[in-house]
């Protein structure tokens, strides 16, 4: 894929597609890591991050779909 460098702003930037952001797994506002190599090469890295919200409805569909294990196990 070739992309053109382009004047953003008082900056320059490129534009990434959307299927670009799925492959990464990111969407607008998520932080991705920038790292540049000395062969001039750059990497984008997505920064994992979680949200707490969805993180209580994974816990709570856990609990409902093994309540049964988890009070033998108690």
């Amino acid at each position: 894929m070739v992309k053109e460098i382009r004047k953003i702003g008082n900056s320059k930037g490129i534009i990434l597609d959307a299927a670009t952001l799925d492959a990464m797994n990111v969407d607008v506002g998520d932080k991705i890591e920038v790292t540049t190599h000395s062969s001039g090469a750059v990497t984008l890295n997505p920064i994992s991050t979680y949200k707490e919200e969805d993180f209580d409805n994974v816990l709570n569909e856990v609990m409902e779909d093994y309540k049964d294990t988890l009070k033998k196990l108690s």
